[in-house]
C-alpha cells in the first residue's frame, strides 16, 4: 500500500471533516463519504429510492456534464494521497474521477465555495477508477487547503474518501499573540503528527492525537501483546518546538489491557531533523509512572525536565492501550516562527503573494519571493528577500515606494491591505508625538523631495525620532537622483526585513 496511507486523514470525521455540499445524492448521502468504519454492504436492503448502499450515489445521468461533491477538511493541510474507495459498487461505480482543492474559511457557506469567486485548483488529473476498490492515488500539490470537490464523471458511487497528509494549522489562531500561551501541542489539529511506533495491532497511533476522549477501545493506540523482553513506543513530532508544562496520558476505555506503567522522554532537533535517527539525546520528561486502567492521568509536578523539545517519545511497559496523550506547553520562539515559516510555505500562491505584499509593495517582489518557496527557515526568507529585492528594475522600486504613507501622513498614494496599514502605523508610532513645528518641516520637506526627486521620502522610522527623520530628509536631498533612489531602496530593503520578521513573530 502506498506509503501516503500511513498519513494522517485530514478529511476525518473526528477532526471536523464534513461533506458539506452534493449536486446530487438520490441513491445515497454523500455524509456516508466519510464514515470512520469501512463499508459495508446488506444484500437485501432497499430504500424507496432503490438498492440502499454505504456510500454516495447519484442517478444515472441522461444528459452533458458530472456529479461532485465537496468536502470540508476537518484539519487544513497539505494533501499526499487521497483514496477513493468504490466498495461493493460493482455495476455502478464512476468510471473516471479527478479532485480539485481550494483555499477559503473554514466556515465558508456552500454558496461561497460554488461562486465564481473561489478559485479551485486541479490536485488530481481526472482519473480511470476501479469498481469495488481502494483506488490509490497520490497528490504532488505542496499547498495548504481548506476544502476539496471530488469529481465523479459521469456518476455513480463512491463508498468512502480519505485525504491523507500533513496538517498546517494557522498558528495565529492557536489561542494568542506571540508565542506565551499554552496549546496541546501533541494535538494532530494543531499540526502534530504520530510518525512511528514499535506497534499497532489492535489500534493505529494516530487516535493517540486525535480531538476528544476516545468513543471506545478501537479509538486508542493498542499493541498485541508482548511474550518477549522489551516495550513498546510511540513517537510524536510536535507542534513545534516546545516547554511543556503538564502531561495527560489517558486510558479511557482500557481496563483489561492498559499497560502497567509509562515512561516519557524528549529530544529537541532542527526543522527537518530526524529524531529517530543516531546520536540523538534523548532527556526523561516523565519518569516511570504506574498507570491505572480506564483512567486520565495528569502529570506536572512530576517533570523533570520541561524542555524546549521538537519530539516527545511514550514508552509504555509492557505493552496495552492508551486512548490520548496530551502535552501542554508553549512554543519556543524559534518553534513559533519555524512554524509560521512552514504555514508561509505551504500557502496558495495567491495566498502568499498577498502575504508578502504586505512586507514590500511590489508586486514583482512578490511573486518572486512566492516562487522562491519553500524557505525552511526565517534565515531563508530573509536571504531571499534582499537578493529578490537587489534583482529588481528600478520601476519596481518606485511602485514598493508608493505603497508607503508620507513621513508624517496616514495614507500611502497605493491602496495598502489592512496589515501594511497597521504596520505603517506602528512604524510611525513608534516615533514619538510630531510637534507642529517638525510636522510643518517634515511636510514642507516632503513636497521638495517629491519636486526633486519624483518619489516619496523612504526611511526606515523604526527607532528614529521625528527630528532624527526630519534631518536625515535635509541632508538626503543634497544627494543626486541615482545616488538617492539607491539610498531609498536600501531603507525600503530594511523595512521588508523588518516587516518579514513581524510575519513570522507577531
Amino acid at each position: 500500500m502506498a506509503s501516503f496511507t500511513e498519513l494522517l486523514d485530514l478529511a476525518s470525521e473526528r477532526l471536523g471533516g464534513a461533506v458539506i455540499y452534493a449536486n446530487d445524492d438520490f441513491f445515497a448521502e454523500k455524509e456516508n463519504l466519510l464514515k470512520p468504519r469501512a463499508a459495508v454492504f446488506l444484500e437485501h436492503e432497499y430504500t424507496d429510492r432503490g438498492k440502499w448502499m454505504d456510500g454516495w450515489e447519484s442517478r444515472r445521468k441522461r444528459g452533458p456534464g458530472h456529479d461532485f461533491a465537496i468536502v470540508r477538511l476537518g484539519a487544513p493541510g497539505v494533501v499526499r494521497g487521497v483514496v477513493v474507495d468504490t466498495a461493493f459498487f460493482r455495476g455502478n461505480y464512476p468510471d473516471h474521477c479527478s479532485i480539485e482543492a481550494c483555499s477559503a474559511r473554514l466556515d465558508a457557506s456552500a454558496e461561497e465555495l460554488l461562486s465564481p469567486a473561489t478559485k479551485w485548483e486541479e490536485i488530481l488529473a481526472k482519473s480511470p477508477l476501479n469498481g469495488d476498490s481502494k483506488n490509490l492515488f497520490a497528490v504532488s500539490s505542496p499547498h495548504r487547503y481548506t476544502h476539496l470537490r471530488l469529481n465523479i464523471f459521469p456518476d455513480g458511487g463512491v463508498a468512502r474518501l480519505r485525504v491523507h497528509g500533513d496538517v498546517v494549522p494557522d498558528i495565529r489562531r492557536l489561542g494568542g499573540k506571540g508565542a506565551a500561551y499554552e496549546i496541546d501541542v501533541a494535538a494532530a489539529e494543531n499540526g502534530a503528527r504520530v510518525l512511528s511506533c514499535s506497534d499497532m495491532f489492535f489500534g493505529i497511533r494516530h487516535n493517540l492525537i486525535m480531538p476528544g476522549r476516545a468513543v471506545n477501545m478501537g479509538d486508542g493506540w493498542e499493541t498485541k501483546r508482548r511474550r518477549g523482553p522489551g516495550f513498546d513506543w510511540a513517537l510524536i513530532e510536535l507542534t513545534g518546538e516546545a516547554t511543556l508544562s503538564r502531561i495527560e496520558v489517558d486510558t479511557n476505555h482500557f481496563k483489561g489491557n492498559y499497560p502497567d506503567t509509562c515512561m516519557i522522554e524528549g529530544c529537541q532537533v532542527g526543522p527537518g531533523g530526524d529524531a529517530s535517527g543516531p546520536g540523538v539525546e534523548w532527556r526523561e520528561i516523565l519518569p516511570r509512572a504506574k498507570l491505572e486502567a480506564h483512567t486520565r492521568h495528569n502529570f506536572e509536578d512530576e517533570l523533570q525536565d520541561r524542555g524546549p523539545f521538537s519530539h516527545v517519545r511514550l514508552n509504555i511497559y509492557p505493552d496495552g492501550g492508551v486512548s490520548r496523550l496530551r502535552l501542554f506547553g508553549m512554543l519556543s520562539w524559534a518553534g513559533l516562527i519555524n512554524a509560521r515559516v512552514a504555514r508561509l510555505d505551504t500557502l496558495t500562491r495567491a495566498e502568499a503573494e498577498a502575504e508578502l505584499y504586505a512586507c514590500c509593495g511590489s508586486p514583482a517582489w512578490a511573486a518572486k519571493m512566492a516562487a522562491r518557496r519553500p524557505f525552511g527557515t526565517m534565515t531563508r526568507a530573509l536571504a531571499a528577500a534582499d537578493e529578490i529585492w537587489a534583482g529588481l528594475a528600478k520601476s519596481d522600486w518606485l511602485e514598493a515606494f508608493r505603497a508607503h504613507p508620507r513621513i508624517g501622513e496616514a495614507k500611502a498614494e497605493k491602496e495598502q491591505s489592512a496589515l501594511a496599514r497597521q504596520w505603517s502605523h506602528e512604524e510611525q508610532a513608534t516615533s514619538g508625538p510630531l510637534s507642529s513645528q517638525v510636522a510643518a518641516a517634515l511636510a514642507a520637506g516632503n513636497r521638495a523631495y517629491d519636486a526633486k526627486f519624483g518619489h516619496i521620502y523612504i526611511v526606515c522610522a523604526t527607532g528614529k525620532t521625528p527630528s532624527e527623520m526630519l534631518a536625515i530628509l535635509t541632508e538626503r536631498l543634497d544627494n543626486d537622483a541615482a545616488t538617492e533612489v539607491g539610498v531609498a531602496a536600501e531603507e525600503q530593503r530594511k523595512i521588508t526585513r523588518i516587516r518579514l520578521e513581524k510575519l513570522f513573530s507577531a
